[in-house]
């Protein structure tokens, strides 16, 4: 890839800069402001359009920020991080309205459920879901290990993985609804946006999922490392993964993906780190750790060519499109905060 600056659909942004590796973050609901987090405990905002620091507080997580979660309805976010702690701010002022103290492990994952009005985290082998006042709704009981990944299936149900299964519990009382085993390590997880299907990246080198509705599940091997990028399309027909350099997509249109040969896009010269699909389309953002970020234009069959690309100075850690899908984010492992305007 070229450093060159942008090319295709990506014209140049603004840029910013966080104290450490820019582990997490978002945008606001309408983009006003970008907010992230970095592995020195640092949280900062950015205004949507300028890139001008609105606010920044440093050392607000001892140990770092692990994790990020946007409210789907409200100008605030959690942070969650090795100090044991889930903290809720406001956006605008970065004034921490809650202080949530988790456990004496690390908190990994935190997730807003889709109204609101729950909050979910993980710390160590058990999960924990809170409600609006910040108080603890319920807690799981251990995990077979350390829980790796957390997902809302709607507003009801609360999914989790780990080693050796998927779980969904009753979002309100905590009661098991379902449960998926598979011998294997499971390293990352989505769901399709319906909610009836669940794909997970394995220490094994492959993505398995399982349609709820039927309870079967499948596998998708051959993949050179461990796939812990995933991401599904707003209509749940296009599953990206990554697990090398080479991002593949497949399409679960009538009897796929099982039997069909799924897109692979090829532009990374090292393994894939994120995915993000832009809201309501068929663009697909990716990055790597080459420090490179692509916007891919897809079919329906999952295959697809580059429309634009850029190169940031360190590995990418994560990408966020703007709510509009006219801008898109990139925060990468030198601290560095990119955007990108998109062009048509």
């Amino acid at each position: 890839m070229s450093a060159d600056g942008p090319r295709g659909v990506l014209r140049p942004g603004w840029a910013a800069e966080v104290g450490d590796y820019a582990i997490a973050g978002g945008w606001t609901e309408r983009g006003e402001a970008l907010v992230v987090g970095d592995t020195a405990g640092g949280v900062y905002a950015f205004d949507g359009k300028s890139g001008a620091t609105t606010w920044a507080k440093h050392g607000a997580h001892e140990g770092g920020v692990l994790a990020l979660a946007m409210h789907p309805r409200r100008h605030a976010f959690a942070t969650a991080g090795q100090d044991g702690r889930i903290l809720v701010w406001s956006a605008a002022e970065g004034q921490v309205s809650q202080a949530i103290e988790v456990g004496s492990d690390w908190v990994e994952n935190v997730a807003w459920s889709p109204d609101g009005q729950w909050l979910a985290a993980s710390c160590s082998r058990q999960v924990y879901t809170y409600g609006a006042d910040g108080a603890q709704v319920w807690r799981s009981p251990d995990h077979p290990s350390t829980v790796s990944a957390v997902a809302w299936s709607g507003v009801e149900e609360l999914a989790t993985a780990c080693y050796g299964r998927v779980a969904f519990f009753d979002a309100s009382t905590g009661e098991p609804r379902q449960k998926f085993e598979w011998q294997g390590s499971l390293v990352s997880m989505v769901l399709s946006p319906d909610g009836d299907i669940v794909a997970c990246g394995s220490q094994d080198n492959t993505v398995h999922f399982w349609r709820r509705s039927t309870e079967e599940d499948s596998m998708m091997s051959g993949y050179p490392a461990k796939p812990s990028a995933l991401a599904f399309d707003d209509t749940g027909t296009l599953l990206a993964t990554g697990g090398g350099q080479a991002v593949t997509v497949w399409s679960f249109r009538g009897k796929g993906p099982e039997g069909t040969r799924p897109g692979v896009l090829d532009v990374h010269v090292e393994p894939v780190s994120t995915l993000a699909f832009a809201p309501g389309a068929t663009r697909l953002a990716s990055g790597a750790r080459d420090g490179g970020v692509v916007v891919w234009s897809l079919r329906k069959n999952g295959h697809g060519g580059a429309q634009g690309a850029a190169v940031v100075e360190g590995a990418v850690a994560e990408v966020y499109w703007r709510p509009d899908g006219r801008a898109l984010a990139a925060l990468d492992a030198w601290g560095g905060v990119t955007t990108w305007r998109i062009g048509r």
